[in-house]
């Protein structure tokens, strides 16, 4: 596959997320010699400002739309 052809590969599926109201992240993280610890991911959430902080994260439930098919 050519550059190009990744190149609009991918434009099109950003679009098509893009379109059902999905957005895609990405992590950046250092690239090192030696292997990470398994809860490196872990320590770094809890080193967060967030920490400690009353945060109510639920949502109401809401029924789908009804479609005919």
């Amino acid at each position: 596959m050519t550059n190009t052809a990744r190149q609009w590969a991918n434009r099109n599926y950003l679009n098509r997320l893009a379109e059902w109201g999905i957005k895609r992240f990405g992590m950046m993280a250092p690239i090192e010699n030696k292997p990470s610890k398994p809860d490196s991911v872990l320590a770094a959430l809890r080193r967060s400002p967030l920490v400690g902080a009353d945060l109510d994260l639920s949502r109401p439930r809401i029924e789908g739309r009804k479609v005919e098919l």
